[in-house]
């Protein structure tokens, strides 16, 4: 009964603290932020390296991990639909400590996601350049350039607030629907050309066994299909939370699996594997699809140029979503107060704005130091998304142990669990070259352990000054 009465206390806290906060978000401003958070544009060329498998393995990551977690995230949100989205159900379903470095871990994820921006950018600019521009994309300098405008914009556009930012992540919702769609039509325009000799999407095989297979048969899971929980962080900036988060999350949930099937299929169709680009499918598929063509050809550039606008959408849904955890973290007293003070007029955390800014481009750049792009992508990648699992153990361990909860939904729970266990173990393993395997895995491993060691010593310092 006491735990039943602290939580009760801290909810009405939070409650009154997310009061300040304006209430921007509705039912199709989360459903478009989903499908456009959710499908990452790297994923369906992950996905395109089984092959004809991919078919048979988005299943199984469909029903051994999606479905499940969509679950849990639906049952938790509504049980606790407030500011802080995780943070807060890991903090009331076991203790401060484990939310604390739920927090932790999640805030560094978006932050590694979000500095790889100018990366993913840049090569994408390879597409629409041609050969003549190589020498410009393959440049640092210019990286580091491109990082920089897009992260001042991010702040910018985030000090701004979700009135705004809404609808920059629904024009890039809306955005990866049409592209997807184009994506899909692309193969078939081909065969209708004469291009293309035959095309049949749905095609599948079994999956050949061997160690890079698993790897990537775990990423299709919890890293392609993860983030159903992200919206939940603005919990206390949406119009009726409880509700609206878990009918977004029904109605994104099948149109992304769609999405990302028939979008692998088209990547086959279209390039060959050992020619597809990890940074970049997308725009590459779209360049070899249309240049076929004729006329369409003129097509493709403008069309990686959207592409382009989506990135930039994602990162801003990260980016705002990673500000408001230093905010709530600072309202129970975990770091200073110079983090939870708001905007007068756009009730944004602006200094965690700005922090969390600085330390993104930081980041950004320190992340180029020493490896090739393709090497450097894969290391900010990988170590972004085991932080990002972290938190995904912990989501799925509340149901299991957290919190009273019927036995389907513990069912799930561990599915899930198991899953993303099975992501972490085998994301230490690159799926491009580079210079050393064991080089790769020791900055990943040593990268972990550091950055949550740091997490505990400002969690134990703040706990003993307040």
């Amino acid at each position: 009964m006491a735990t039943v009465r602290t939580n009760a206390r801290t909810t009405a806290s939070i409650d009154a603290r997310s009061a300040d906060l304006r209430k921007d978000l509705g039912l199709v401003d989360l459903t478009l932020t989903q499908v456009l958070f959710i499908v990452g544009l790297p994923w369906v060329g992950v996905a395109a390296k089984q092959g004809p498998a991919h078919v048979a393995l988005w299943l199984a990551a469909i029903l051994f991990f999606y479905l499940p977690s969509a679950a849990v995230v639906i049952h938790l949100n509504r049980a606790m639909p407030l500011e802080g989205g995780l943070y807060q159900w890991a903090k009331l379903g076991f203790n401060e400590l484990t939310g604390f470095m739920v927090a932790w871990n999640l805030w560094l994820f978006a932050i590694l996601n979000t500095s790889e921006t100018g990366l993913q950018v840049t090569q994408y600019f390879r597409y629409i350049l041609g050969a003549d521009g190589e020498w410009l994309t393959a440049s640092k300098w210019f990286v580091t350039l491109v990082s920089t405008v897009i992260i001042a914009t991010l702040v910018l556009l985030t000090l701004r607030g979700l009135s705004l930012g809404k609808w920059v992540h629904k024009v890039g919702g809306a955005l990866m629907l049409a592209t997807f769609a184009m994506l899909m039509a692309l193969p078939w325009l081909n065969v209708a050309h004469g291009t293309l000799r035959e095309f049949h999407p749905l095609a599948t095989a079994m999956p050949l066994m061997s160690i890079l297979s698993l790897n990537i048969a775990a990423k299709m899971g919890f890293g392609a299909l993860g983030g159903f929980e992200y919206v939940a962080i603005h919990a206390g900036e949406c119009r009726n939370a409880a509700r609206s988060i878990a009918r977004s999350v029904a109605l994104a949930a099948p149109i992304i699996a769609v999405m990302f099937i028939l979008g692998t299929s088209s990547v086959l169709a279209l390039v060959p594997i050992e020619q597809i680009d990890l940074i970049a499918p997308i725009p590459q598929v779209l360049s070899a699809g249309f240049s076929p063509l004729g006329p369409a050809a003129a097509v493709a550039p403008v069309t990686i140029v959207v592409l382009l606008c989506i990135r930039v959408a994602q990162a801003s849904v990260l980016f705002a979503g990673n500000t408001r955890l230093p905010m709530v973290a600072g309202w129970d007293g975990l770091l200073p107060a110079w983090f939870t003070r708001l905007h007068e007029r756009y009730h944004t955390p602006v200094n965690s704005i700005i922090f969390v800014g600085g330390v993104t481009l930081a980041f950004s750049i320190a992340g180029l130091i020493g490896v090739g792009k393709q090497e450097a992508f894969q290391l900010l990648w990988n170590a972004a998304a085991i932080f990002y699992a972290i938190t995904y153990l912990v989501m799925f361990a509340i149901p299991i142990a957290g919190v009273p909860s019927p036995l389907w939904l513990k069912a799930c729970a561990i599915s899930g669990f198991l899953s993303t266990l099975l992501f972490v173990v085998l994301s230490i393993l690159p799926i491009v070259q580079v210079t050393s395997w064991l080089v790769f895995a020791a900055k990943i491993s040593l990268a972990i352990l550091l950055t949550n060691a740091v997490g505990f010593a400002i969690f134990a310092k703040s706990r003993r000054l307040r």
